[in-house]
């Protein structure tokens, strides 16, 4: 991989992680975006529907329609936020926490394999330039829109 881009080896590596979580969830008939909203959903308080996206990485319109199936299939409920009464708090159901627990075995199962096949120093690092990359967008230090206006 030492010749690949650095984006070439993020892309491919997370398109990999992607098939391997959505093969796992297609077993149980649902998907790696329901096994990760299921994660995301406070199991005792709820969260409300609005910081789920940013939380997930989601656009709306795809948590939107991650959201009815979930309900459809009885995994969540949606109450109005007593704070809030504009608001919606999502909920998990019995049978979304059962799915959660099975959603976050797959995750640590994931994480332990990978801990167990790479150095501590190595998986450090991994971290560190993760969050460099994350870093680096998110203040526009890569493309600086300014730098780039045609003359």
């Amino acid at each position: 991989m030492k010749d690949k881009t650095i984006d070439y080896v993020l892309r491919t590596t997370w398109l990999a992680v992607n098939k391997m979580y959505n093969e796992e969830a297609s077993e149980f008939g649902t998907t790696m975006a329901t096994g990760f909203a299921l994660l995301s959903i406070d199991p005792e308080k709820g969260t409300p529907s609005t910081s789920l996206g940013p939380k997930m990485g989601m656009e709306a319109t795809s948590l939107s329609r991650t959201l009815k199936t979930m309900e459809a299939k009885g995994l969540i409920e949606r109450k109005p936020n007593p704070e809030d009464g504009r608001g919606v708090l999502i909920f998990l159901t019995d049978f979304g926490r059962e799915k959660r627990a099975l959603s976050k075995e797959k995750v640590l199962t994931f994480n332990e394999t990978i801990k167990n096949n790479v150095s501590s120093e190595e998986l450090t690092n991994f971290y560190k330039v993760a969050e460099i990359i994350n870093n680096m967008i998110s203040n526009k230090q890569i493309y600086n829109k300014k730098e780039h206006i045609l003359k």
